[in-house]
């Protein structure tokens, strides 16, 4: 029963994150294992809305590792265990913590022991920047915690890049990228080579803005339309000034129009806006308020048209709040 609510949940979420999202695209799913454990390893950059592209975009069936401080409530902590989540301790939160990490890597270890597939942020926190951050160890501890208590379960690594034509904003481009896999067939006192080949390849598959002069690189990028899912372009454009690709998320005035037939859900958006502390969350509480709120609203809209004198208008406010969010959906011609 478990895994068939988690089958149509993700079956849902999928067609919420189409709606969401103009344009997803997906690469490399020819990577994709078969037969093995995969430990699957992403860039970080858009809080909650990175695992659930990755769980809905594979037919993976994938567990996840984040961080612990999200479980602390306990219906939360059902909520997430449902959804296949399990929280990794970090020193900020406690020495006394960490050792319950060896629980959550054992559960870890059983899952992969079976070919399931585990999805851990390896940078080990979120970020807006469009670059790869330092890797953690997790995915190292993993790997060779399996074949030490499994031998001859050899796992497979699996580097996958997220990029974002934006971030914050509905009705942008998104592009996930499956690299080749790493079989972990070494020692772990090679566990150092294992991440220097992780990283290289993480890099290789996503937008890198160098650190120095980042927010004028994004400007300039930004300002000439290029498309910032675009590996190539954006490295075309920062070593040579040339524009090979150019993308144009949605117009004001089509998000605007947008907001106007979906005015409720504007508003509780508006009122938890300043309440949001990490920015990176943006997106994330604009798509579950969308999720969770935006059939209610259609519902309401529809049962307005059916039982009162406003039908006609009802019907026609509903038709164009669907033909508002797909006009968002298209670029800027």
């Amino acid at each position: 029963m478990k895994n068939l609510a988690n089958a149509i949940l993700r079956i849902l979420v999928k067609i919420a994150l189409h709606g969401y999202f103009r344009k997803i695209m997906v690469l490399g799913k020819e990577n994709i294992p078969k037969g093995y454990p995969i430990i699957l390893v992403a860039n970080h950059q858009n809080a909650l809305i990175d695992p659930l592209l990755l769980a809905t975009h594979t037919r993976l069936n994938p567990w996840f590792l984040t961080r612990a401080s999200v479980f602390k409530n306990p219906w939360v902590a059902k909520i997430l265990n449902f959804i296949r989540m399990l929280p990794v301790f970090r020193v900020r939160d406690g020495f006394s913590t960490i050792q319950q990490n060896q629980q959550i890597f054992d559960k870890t270890y059983d899952i992969l022991a079976q070919n399931g597939t585990v999805i851990i942020f390896a940078e080990g926190s979120h970020s807006l920047r469009r670059n790869l951050r330092p890797l953690s160890k997790g995915f190292t501890r993993m790997a060779f915690g399996l074949m030490e208590k499994y031998p001859g379960k050899i796992p497979m690594v699996l580097p996958v890049g997220i990029d974002f034509s934006a971030h914050k904003r509905s009705g942008s481009q998104v592009k996930i990228t499956f690299g080749e896999p790493i079989l972990v067939d070494m020692p772990a006192s090679k566990s150092g080579i294992l991440t220097k080949t992780l990283e290289s390849r993480l890099k290789n598959l996503i937008v890198n803005i160098p650190d120095e002069g980042y927010d004028e690189k994004l400007e300039s990028l930004i300002e000439n339309q290029i498309d910032l899912t675009s590996k190539t372009s954006v490295e075309s454009f920062l070593s040579s000034g040339q524009i090979l690709e150019t993308y144009i998320d949605p117009s004001g005035l089509k998000n605007k129009v947008m907001k106007i037939f979906h005015f409720p859900l504007y508003f509780i958006w508006l009122w938890i806006s300043p309440r949001i502390e990490d920015r990176v969350f943006d997106s994330t509480f604009k798509f579950l308020i969308g999720f969770f709120l935006a059939p209610l609203w259609y519902l309401f809209i529809v049962l307005l048209a059916l039982n009162s004198s406003f039908g006609s208008w009802a019907l026609t406010w509903l038709i164009m709040a669907w033909i508002s969010v797909l006009w968002n959906k298209n670029p800027q011609e």
